[in-house]
């Protein structure tokens, strides 16, 4: 029976939301769907299949890409919380921030400030601040909220970052741009990235309870303003991991050993055409060498932090290899395309803006993947966009909003697991509680698309 390309090829990933929700652990609700999608395409020989699948997966330039930046940088966060310089710049910030309010502000403000990755953004700022919104009697999922709504929408509408580097590239490969162009296209479709601004400013809102707080999130703030339970129930495990690491009493607290570090990261990332493998690479050397010259740490405690703090990332990598994985059965099975296809009846160009958001936001949020995704899907958009004479610019802008909604919204992305990892909780709790503001901010969108189509 041919599964790929048709209705079936929805199973794998439903099992997957079925199980999220029943045994509340992502890492063994992908593997089902996973295996599930392997089943379906290679029936008995379904080992066969996985032995060649997740090899195929390890040895991806881009999969390599993430395991490597995300274990580095669990590495030089390591070295900054052992040399006290984390905790330093969390001392520095509460003698500034005098309520809640302020805690949750600082936070956004940051996240705008490392917009030169999302990753960056999501585990630097994460790790940052879980010290000083405790003292607020913030929840950990509304902190994971405001740094993950910091991640990849800042990214995206801020384009001197890796987003902007990827995207502008692809836009000239799809033939969308012309050679040197890609990011002069897409700056030009920045303004139409609606559900990236949406949410974004939708957090002030939420900090100024305008917006009040939601289902899960009302519980979860209850919890932690009534108890002082700011980690939630289940989530002991990565406080735990985060925690491993701890500060050496001997070693006086440099606050410029945390900035430093920071300024170096963004800047040689973005010197070295947006490449945050580069960055990380750079400035993981240049604070070994520092802690090792300044004597703060000695060789053997210097690297013995360094394979620590990259180990407190095996949990969320093992997550985001088994996405891969997942992403990549679904690939295999055509849902991408599955998807789209079942949309373009209803397509005009009007509507087209409209209708790409919610499908490719359907898919991204599906699969997990944004980038992966944008690949696999901008052909198709882009054939479409071109039969039915489209505003390209506006079909560039809603492709990228969708992508941007699968990494905020799907609770094991990338960002939403790593944003998890750095805040204390887990990837299942902080997606739950994030949903409902994710939803609004689609809502917006694509009544945004709607209206901008029949201006």
């Amino acid at each position: 029976m041919e599964v790929s390309g048709t209705a079936l090829s929805l199973v794998p990933t439903a099992l997957v939301f079925i199980m999220a929700v029943w045994t509340r652990r992502p890492i063994e609700s992908l593997i089902c769907g996973g295996l599930l999608g392997l089943i379906m395409l290679h029936g008995s020989g379904f080992v066969t299949g996985l032995a060649e699948t997740s090899l195929r997966v390890l040895t991806d330039e881009d999969v390599a890409w993430v395991i490597l930046v995300c274990g580095f940088m669990g590495s030089l966060i390591g070295l900054l919380i052992r040399t006290g310089s984390a905790r330093a710049f969390t001392i520095a910030l509460a003698k500034r921030v005098h309520s809640q309010t302020g805690a949750l502000f600082t936070t956004w403000a940051l996240g705008i400030l490392m917009f030169v990755d999302d990753y960056l953004n999501s585990l630097a700022v994460g790790a940052a601040m879980r010290d000083l919104t405790d003292k607020f009697r913030v929840s950990r999922e509304k902190l994971a909220y405001v740094v993950d709504t910091t991640a990849a929408p800042i990214s995206v509408i801020i384009p001197f970052s890796t987003w902007g580097a990827f995207f502008g590239g692809l836009l000239v490969a799809n033939g969308l741009a012309e050679e040197g162009q890609g990011l002069a296209v897409y700056i030009s479709a920045i303004p139409y990235m609606f559900y990236a601004w949406a949410a974004v400013l939708l957090v002030p809102l939420v900090i100024w309870r305008v917006i009040p707080d939601l289902g899960p999130m009302k519980a979860a703030e209850t919890r932690a303003r009534e108890l002082g339970q700011m980690v939630p129930p289940d989530a002991e495990h990565i406080e735990k991991a985060n925690k491993a690491i701890k500060p050496r009493d001997d070693v006086r607290p440099r606050m410029w050993l945390f900035v430093v570090p920071m300024l170096l990261l963004v800047s040689s990332t973005m010197y070295f055409d947006n490449d945050f493998l580069v960055g990380i690479y750079i400035t993981l050397g240049v604070t070994v060498c520092l802690v090792l010259g300044l004597r703060l740490l000695d060789m053997h405690d210097t690297f013995d932090t360094v394979i620590d703090g990259f180990k407190t990332m095996i949990e969320p990598l093992a997550v985001l290899v088994a996405a891969f994985i997942l992403k990549d059965v679904n690939d295999a099975l055509a849902l991408p395309s599955y998807v789209v296809g079942a949309m373009e009846p209803i397509m005009t160009a009007e509507l087209l803006p409209a209708v790409i958001f919610v499908s490719m936001a359907l898919v991204s949020f599906m699969t997990g993947s944004n980038w992966g995704v944008f690949v696999i899907v901008l052909p198709i958009v882009t054939t479409l966009g071109h039969k039915l004479g489209a505003d390209m610019t506006l079909v560039i802008g809603a492709t990228l909003s969708a992508s941007t909604f699968g990494s905020h919204a799907c609770f094991y992305s990338d960002a939403t697991v790593l944003t998890s990892q750095a805040t204390g909780c887990t990837p299942l709790q902080h997606a739950l509680t994030q949903f409902p503001y994710a939803l609004i901010a689609a809502v917006v969108s694509t009544i945004g698309y709607l209206g901008i189509a029949y201006l």
